[in-house]
C-alpha cells in the first residue's frame, strides 16, 4: 500500500513509520525537516508545514493517511481538502472523554465538549481545551474521510524515542535507587500503550481495511501508579530501594505537578481516563507486550529523554524530608 503518514520521525510517528516499512509498504512522511532528517531514507520525504501550506500534496494519492499531529479541527479541514486517499487513521487520545463515571468505559462513553460550544473554536491547545478540541478533530475526521475512518484514543505512550520523557522518567529514577518519592496515592488509575505495539496494530488494521474508534491502552483497569511503579522497581531497582508515598496535597501545596512528577494525575478526577477498557482493540489484535519487557527496553536503550521541567535529585531530597518532619 502506499501510506502517507503526517509526522512520521518523532516517537509515534516514526514507531509508525518503522512499522509501516517493515511491513513492506511504500511510505511518504510529510514532516517539516526539524526532527530526524536522516531517519527512514528508503522513504519519501515531503518537507511541509501543515499549518502554512499543503500544496506539496497536490495531484497525488495515497491508499491510506494516518495523522499523528492534528490538534485542532481546522487542521484536519486542510488536510482533507488537499489530500486524494482511501483511508484516514487519526491518532486521538484518552482525553476525549468528559469525567469517566466508572471504570471499564467503552468507545461510545459521554465526550468531553469546549466550554462554550456554540462559540468560536480556540486556535490554540491548553490543558482545557485539549481534550474537547481532540472530540472536534475526530468529527472532522469522520465527517471529511467517512465512516471507514480509523480513530484510535491511546492513553500515555511509552517506549523508545520518547521525548516527552514521562514514563523514561520513572524507569531511569528508580534505576538510581534509594528513596524515590512516588506522588499521590498508590492506588490512582493509570494505563500505558507501548508505541511499538500501537504502531504495529494501526498497520494492521488498515491493511485489513478495519475502520472504527478504538482505545489503544493497557491493561485492562484496575491497574493503579502503585502497581506501575512496582513493575518498574522489579525491573530495573537496585538493592534497598524504596517508594515513599506523598500525599497529592502535600505536593500540591509546594508547587508540584504532573510535569515535575511526570504520569501523576494531581489527585483531578480526570484521572479516571486511566481506566477505559481496551476489549474492542484487542479483539481487533492489538496485543500490547508486558509492561516489564517495555520497561527492560527502555532501559536498554540508555535513552535520557529527560525535561527541564521534572524535579531534580535536590528537590526531591527536599520534598521527601520535608514529608517526613510534617
Amino acid at each position: 500500500m502506499r501510506i502517507l503518514i503526517i509526522g512520521g520521525t518523532r516517537f509515534v510517528g516514526r514507531h509508525i513509520t518503522e512499522a509501516a516499512l517493515a511491513a513492506g509498504h511504500d511510505v511518504s512522511l510529510l514532516h517539516r525537516g526539524r526532527t530526524g532528517p536522516d531517519l527512514f531514507p528508503e522513504a519519501e520525504h515531503i518537507l511541509a508545514d501543515r499549518d502554512t501550506g499543503l500544496s506539496a500534496l497536490d495531484g497525488r494519492e495515497w491508499d491510506v493517511t494516518i495523522d499523528v499531529s492534528a490538534y485542532l479541527p481546522s487542521q484536519v479541514e486542510a488536510l482533507a481538502g488537499a489530500v486524494s486517499t482511501g483511508q484516514y487513521v487519526f491518532v486521538s487520545t484518552t482525553a476525549v472523554y468528559a469525567t469517566p463515571e466508572a471504570p471499564g468505559f467503552t468507545e461510545d462513553s459521554p465526550l468531553a465538549e469546549l466550554a462554550d460550544p456554540g462559540g468560536p473554536v480556540p486556535g490554540a491547545v491548553t490543558p482545557e481545551t485539549y481534550g474537547p478540541l481532540k472530540v472536534l478533530c475526530e468529527r472532522a475526521a469522520t465527517a471529511r474521510f467517512g465512516a471507514g475512518t480509523l480513530i484510535v484514543r491511546p492513553t500515555y505512550v511509552i517506549g523508545p524515542y520518547d521525548y516527552t520523557g514521562r514514563f523514561t522518567y520513572w524507569v531511569n529514577r528508580i534505576a538510581r535507587g534509594g528513596e524515590v518519592l512516588a506522588p499521590g496515592a498508590p492506588d490512582d488509575p493509570i494505563q500505558v500503550i507501548d508505541g511499538r505495539d500501537m504502531a504495529s496494530w494501526i498497520i494492521a488494521m488498515v491493511e485489513k481495511g478495519n475502520g472504527g474508534t478504538f482505545h489503544a491502552v493497557s491493561p485492562p483497569p484496575p491497574f493503579t501508579f502503585g502497581d506501575m511503579l512496582e513493575a518498574i522497581t522489579a525491573e530495573v531497582a537496585p538493592p534497598g530501594t524504596t517508594l515513599t508515598w506523598v500525599d497529592a496535597d502535600f505536593l500540591l501545596a509546594r508547587g508540584e505537578n504532573g510535569r515535575s512528577l511526570p504520569l501523576w494525575g494531581e489527585g483531578d478526577a480526570w484521572t479516571a481516563a486511566n481506566t477505559a477498557d481496551p476489549s474492542a482493540a484487542h479483539a481487533a489484535g492489538l496485543t500490547p507486550r508486558p509492561l516489564a519487557q517495555s520497561i527492560r527496553e527502555i532501559r536498554a536503550s540508555e535513552a535520557d529523554y529527560s525535561v527541564e521541567t521534572t524535579i531534580t535529585p535536590d528537590r526531591e531530597a527536599e520534598l521527601l524530608a520535608a514529608w517526613r518532619a510534617r
